[in-house]
């Protein structure tokens, strides 16, 4: 299928530069701009893209206000934030607002090409460079209680969550617990099915919001003696 792509950012350049960039791929169409957030949120409605690419900061509506609306209407919308590094106080507010992932404006362009068709399908970007600023930032403020249902993660789930939360990918995840990438994938399913949570992205927000794996942490001591299995 093709993937629809709507570029909202306040200069004309950079939405003509992603438009150029994304004009070449065949599986690609972008079927709408927005110059502000308040557009953006208008024509997300109107085009139904599979991908936003929303900037932070714009005119009328921001980016991260145009995230929260755009997924109050249709909470299957993938939103890409467009950053760059020196916007580090907006990038944990961007992930509370359900973005799925971030690119950096001046990322190689098979690496934003990359980025949009992981979205599109259904998983979350999120880089190590990106993870460990998200991380910086979480650790900075008050943490508040994790959800019960950490408690019906098996051990095995419990060390694939870890990893996510350092920003591992699937393959190194599996490398790292000697288990195949396909497995890796069923763990995270089941992790984000208990949590109840839209993709990885929100998973790591979780685990940094909740401290959960601060060394203090012994959720699965507290477990019922046989409560839990690995799967």
């Amino acid at each position: 299928m093709t993937i629809r792509v709507l570029v909202a950012d306040d200069q004309s350049m950079v939405r003509a530069g992603f438009r150029m960039l994304l004009a070449g791929e065949e599986d690609i169409d972008v079927v709408a701009e927005a110059s502000n957030g308040l557009e953006a949120v208008d024509k997300a409605a109107h085009f139904h893209p599979t991908v936003v690419l929303m900037d932070i900061r714009m005119p009328v509506l921001d980016g991260l206000q145009a995230t929260r609306r755009i997924l109050a209407a249709d909470p299957a919308a993938r939103i890409l934030i467009l950053t760059t590094f020196d916007l580090d106080e907006y990038v944990y507010e961007a992930l509370r607002a359900g973005a799925s992932g971030f690119v950096l404006k001046d990322d190689p362009p098979d690496q934003l090409i990359a980025a949009v068709r992981t979205v599109a399908a259904g998983d979350a970007l999120l880089s190590p460079a990106i993870t460990k600023r998200v991380i910086g930032a979480f650790t900075r403020i008050a943490h508040v209680a994790a959800p019960d249902e950490v408690r019906d993660l098996s051990e095995r789930e419990l060390e694939v969550f870890r990893l996510i939360a350092r920003g591992l990918s699937n393959a190194e995840i599996g490398q790292e617990l000697f288990i195949g990438e396909t497995t890796v994938k069923t763990h995270v399913t089941h992790i984000l099915q208990k949590l109840d949570l839209r993709d990885r992205v929100q998973a790591v927000v979780l685990a940094y919001q909740t401290g959960l794996f601060e060394p203090d942490r012994q959720w699965s001591s507290s477990r019922d003696e046989g409560g839990a299995h690995e799967s």
